[in-house]
């Protein structure tokens, strides 16, 4: 650590012709340069500046309020104004969203612009934290763009569930869960990894053997058909879904099916009816439509 020692006495500098402050670390004398006087002006200018914000605009907070400033002058009013104008702008436009019916909005190109760029901003600010801002989703959460729906595809399914939501708190909510037969015991625990091997096989994921297969197929009838069909693919009326294509929410490794068979699944989706107008959630849901994987 550098040791300083301070001199009484101010000597110049034989190199540089430069005073010494007097100061010493280690036997370097620190030379007594002054600042540019450039900079020091440019320093002065900053706080004449400053003092001048502070009178012109609003800057001090006080204890229930802030300074106006003698311009009386702030963005908050001014971004304000700005989306009111907006507003009146697009007023004609989202009068007739409001009145088209989803089919009439479909079929008018010039509203179906409109509704889609609506509805791109509010899936921005409201879904793509679930979903990705492409909607292509990620585990758990449903990829937008494909065809498989858990709850269906066409626009009038599409807003019942952006309106009230899956499980969530409403009255008109879309319910069912997929129920922990390992934990409640209503599966053997021997019987959870066959009857996961027998759904893996469903779609070509896995080759059980004979013995395995009847006896997966059997445990499959018993308890899972009911939902899922004994076809398997799937209840809409129920939200469950196909398990004999190759689109899996939570993955399709076997220890991902053993979890849910044993604990169950029942993802939550937001209802939006309250937290956003109606103009909004059908713009929404024409939006989500036009992903790619709505149906007519």
């Amino acid at each position: 650590m550098a040791k300083e020692t301070v001199h009484p006495e101010k000597t110049i500098d034989a190199l540089t012709g430069t005073e010494t402050t007097g100061h010493e670390w280690d036997g370097l004398r620190e030379l007594n340069t002054p600042l540019p006087r450039w900079w020091l002006w440019v320093f002065y200018a900053t706080i004449i500046w400053s003092v001048l914000y502070w009178i012109v605009y609003p800057s001090w907070p006080l204890v229930s309020s802030y300074t106006r400033g003698v311009f009386g002058w702030q963005s908050r009013e001014a971004v304000v104004a700005d989306l009111a104008g907006l507003k009146v702008a697009r007023g004609a436009m989202l009068a007739r969203l409001g009145a088209a019916s989803l089919g009439e909005i479909t079929t008018d190109p010039k509203l179906l612009e409109f509704a889609r760029a609506q509805g791109k901003v509010a899936f921005a600010d409201n879904c793509a934290g679930c979903h990705g801002s492409g909607g292509a989703g990620a585990r758990g959460f449903p990829n937008l763009n494909d065809d498989d729906w858990l709850w269906g595809g066409k626009l009038e399914d599409i807003i019942q569930t952006i309106q009230h939501g899956v499980r969530a708190n409403d009255a008109d909510t879309r319910t069912g869960s997929m129920p922990a037969f390992g934990r409640d015991n209503m599966i053997a625990k021997a019987d959870i990894p066959v009857v996961a091997d027998y759904v893996r096989s469903l779609s070509g994921l896995a080759q059980p053997s004979g013995a395995d297969a009847a006896r997966g197929r059997k445990v499959f009838s018993d308890n899972c058909a009911t939902c899922h069909g004994e076809n398997a693919k799937g209840n809409r009326e129920l939200g469950a879904p196909n398990l004999t294509d190759a689109i899996w929410l939570y993955g399709p490794g076997k220890e991902t099916i053993v979890e849910t068979l044993t604990n169950g699944r029942g993802g939550v989706m937001p209802a939006w009816a309250g937290r956003l107008g109606a103009d909004t959630i059908k713009a929404l849901a024409v939006y989500v439509h036009t992903f790619g994987g709505g149906e007519k």
